[in-house]
Order: structure tokens, then C-alpha cells, then sequence
């Protein structure tokens, strides 16, 4: 679904870029009792929740309007985190393609009651996909990066993009094989 253009999209004119910062937010959420799992940590998908809301509202806010997630990558939890951790959910568009969008995330906690430095917790990158009212692919604007933690973070994004559509590709070859082989999954 992905960075699919219709015939009238291509038509269209190209959309003016917006920098990286235009859309950036941080999403700070308190951990309570409720959010634990059965180790009496915060549960993971109380963590994957916050890193998806904020990637969304940042994905619409660069593409000016709908956008759904197409995909999360490497969520990666680096620490536990505790009922009473301030957890602050970073978010940034890194790339865009024509319809799509990678959002980088960083998580971060720190004891609501203390006044260390937040340490950092977990990290994911999200690919969205901005819709229009019936639900169909639309165009948005390229980020432009601003700073070299910008170009970097938008570079690797590329080199993320290419990975994914090269599993894809493989992992649709393979199938093709199979079925071709008279393997029915």
C-alpha cells in the first residue's frame, strides 16, 4: 500500500519539503500500577502504545492530515521501566517517499521524583502510510533534514527502506517457489 501513486497523483505538482524539527514531538507519560505486566515492570506493549502514538502525531502532523502505520521495525527495549518512571516518547519523521514516511523513536525514563538525566530505554522505527478520506494512498511532503544527526538519521533510513523491500522481495520469491514446487502453505 505503501508509496503507491495514482495516475492523477503524478500529475499533481511536487509538494514543498518541510523540515525535521516542523513535525518533531515528545509524548511524557507517567507509569502506573495499570501499566505493569507480570514481572511488575511496564509491560512492553504499554511501551509499544506510546511509541505508536506519538509516531502517528507526528506522521500526520508532517503530512498534514490521516496517516496509518504500515509497519514498526526494530523495537528495541534497552531497560526495564517502573511504575513511577516519567517515560518521554521522542519522535521525528527520518524519510519520506511519495505516500509513505519513517518515523525514528526514542524512549527515554526517568523516576518522576528525581532529578537525574533520563536514560534512554528503548528506540523503534515506525513506516507510515498517509490516506486520504476513503483510505487511499496520498502524497507528502519530503523532510528536509536540518542538522547532520538529520542527514544521518535520514540516510539510514534509506538504507532501512532498501532492507525491507528486499525481504519483501525475497521472502515473495520464495513463496512463488514454493507454490511453483507444489508446496501449498
Amino acid at each position: 500500500m505503501t508509496d503507491q501513486v495514482t495516475a492523477a497523483q503524478s500529475d499533481t505538482p511536487e509538494i514543498p519539503g518541510k523540515p525535521t524539527a516542523a513535525s518533531r514531538t515528545t509524548l511524557s507519560h507517567i507509569m502506573t500500577h495499570s501499566d505493569t505486566n507480570l514481572l511488575g515492570t511496564v509491560h512492553g506493549g504499554v511501551i509499544m502504545k506510546l511509541v505508536d502514538d506519538a509516531a502517528g502525531a507526528v506522521a500526520g502532523r508532517h503530512s498534514g492530515g490521516p496517516a496509518v502505520t504500515a509497519s514498526m521495525d526494530e523495537m528495541v527495549f534497552l531497560e526495564p521501566v517502573r511504575v513511577g518512571d516519567l517515560v518521554h516518547v521522542k519522535a521525528q519523521v527520518n524519510w519520506t517517499g511519495r505516500t509513505s514516511m519513517e518515523v525514528g523513536v526514542r524512549v527515554l525514563a526517568e523516576r518522576w521524583n528525581e532529578s537525574a538525566p533520563p536514560t534512554q530505554v528503548g528506540s523503534a522505527y515506525l513506516v507510515f502510510a498517509a490516506v486520504d478520506a476513503d483510505g487511499k494512498p496520498r502524497r507528502v511532503p519530503p523532510v528536509v533534514p536540518e542538522t547532520e544527526r538529520d542527514k544521518r538519521r535520514n540516510q539510514e533510513a534509506q538504507i532501512r527502506r532498501t532492507h525491507r523491500l528486499a525481504r519483501r522481495r525475497a521472502i515473495k520469491e520464495l513463496r512463488e517457489k514454493r507454490v511453483a514446487e507444489g508446496y501449498e502453505d
